[in-house]
């Protein structure tokens, strides 16, 4: 079996004889088949192609492919965004009058979504800290509960969350758990090998890496018993009459039931494809992510250690530094490194962190992170502006606290960008 390195630069497209060597970008929005019948077939999901890209295309497949094998899922897909594949992974299995246990500690983003969108469908989200006990994360369960949601290394925070006990919880009530891997990625940690059962990702981060390409992705572990807790989840364990009184846990059975149904429901009613061309460019990044992530993990590291010793910083939070609250967990899940992303307090707080994000000339302020170009932002007064103080500190995020990521640059040119700009404070 291929090791990772290998499965990025070689997963999920095998040219035949004569073939192009790079995966063809089907930029096409139908395709033709010689019989009705013969579309009739791919309509009942009696066979396999394509027929119209707001579903599938084989370039998103292709690409698909490789993630699920980097990932060692048994099925994936391609969204549109980061956004619609968390989304998608949860509105899946939970519906109007449902709960879902969340991890407090994600995407500002994804908080939203959950806290104010997906309650105004009618859906319930307890959200736990991603330091909760054992007995804690199992008060949070309902008889409604259909899922737990969590991120492998929280954005912003940078908490590392404890993926084998949320697994086993959630196990132990007869949900699947769902984790967003995108910030350590399937290069770094593959929290199917910890018992996650759904891997989400926005793959415009690290892995597009290079501030190109806009989408997400979906993998399944096809691991988890949909049939063994049918009256959880009729949507995959009766008929849908929507689609010919298919029942996908039957019919696809564990490895291919979740991402058959979340493409013809949702992809189907929805929409959100990520664009061939958009997958062309995921997959450029791809091939060279194993080299780009080692990269980003020694200036992040570098970096978090000279904030360490300024007297201008009053704490940095970074797994990889030994005294860390997460540096043992992350030995067991990040072993090989967590990520680029380093976040600190400017000491003076809200005003401060202000002059000094003015003041840098090299990293760039962007809402972008996780790219080859080093970044950097003010979560309070961006990404989160919408949340209040209390909403903020159960998220882990402070008014001083600035998010920075490490490119691939040059580490010492990064570190004299801080420092000149933290003088200036």
């Amino acid at each position: 079996m291929a090791r990772i390195e290998t499965k990025c630069v070689q997963s999920g497209y095998t040219p035949k004889n004569g073939e192009p060597r790079q995966i063809p970008i089907i930029q096409s929005t139908t395709f033709k088949y010689d019989t009705s019948e013969d579309m009739g077939k791919l309509f009942d999901l009696e066979a396999s192609g394509y027929f119209y890209t707001r579903l599938q295309n084989p370039t998103n497949d292709m690409v698909a492919a490789k993630l699920c094998d980097m990932e060692g899922g048994t099925a994936a897909m391609l969204t549109s965004s980061g956004q619609a594949a968390n989304f998608f992974a949860v509105f899946n299995i939970a519906n109007c009058g449902d709960h879902v246990v969340a991890c407090s500690a994600i995407y500002g983003g994804t908080y939203n979504l959950f806290a104010v969108t997906m309650k105004k469908m009618g859906i319930d989200f307890t959200f736990v800290s991603p330091d909760c006990t054992q007995e804690e994360l199992d008060a949070a369960f309902r008889p409604n509960t259909k899922a737990v949601f969590g991120e492998t290394i929280a954005n912003p925070a940078l908490c590392v969350l404890d993926i084998e006990m949320f697994a086993k919880t959630a196990h132990a009530h007869g949900v699947p758990f769902i984790i967003d891997n995108t910030f350590a990625t399937p290069v770094n940690c593959r929290p199917i090998e910890w018992g996650a059962d759904i891997v989400t990702h926005s793959t415009t981060k690290y892995i597009d890496g290079h501030g190109a390409s806009v989408g997400g992705a979906i993998i399944d572990a096809g691991r988890f018993d949909w049939m063994a807790h049918a009256d959880k989840f009729p949507g995959l364990c009766t008929p849908d009459e929507s689609y010919h009184g298919i029942t996908y846990a039957t019919k696809f059975g564990k490895e291919g039931a979740f991402i058959t149904k979340c493409t013809a429901q949702l992809m189907r009613d929805f929409g959100s494809i990520q664009s061939p061309q958009n997958a062309f460019y995921l997959n450029l990044g791809l091939e060279s992510l194993h080299v780009r992530m080692k990269r980003h993990c020694e200036n992040g590291q570098a970096v978090a250690e000279y904030l360490q010793q300024s007297d201008k910083v009053s704490w940095v939070n970074y797994s990889g530094l030994p005294g860390d609250k997460y540096y043992e967990r992350a030995r067991k899940y990040l072993p090989n490194g967590g990520c680029g992303v380093v976040s600190f307090g400017v000491k003076g707080g809200r005003a401060a962190a202000e002059k000094f994000m003015k003041s840098l000339k090299l990293i760039a302020i962007e809402t972008h992170v996780a790219d080859a170009r080093s970044c950097c932002l003010h979560p309070a007064n961006a990404t989160h502006r919408q949340m209040n103080d209390e909403e903020l500190a159960a998220c882990g995020i402070t008014p001083d606290l600035v998010r920075l990521s490490c490119g691939i640059e040059n580490v010492q040119d990064l570190i004299e960008d801080l420092e000149q700009a933290l003088n200036r404070i």
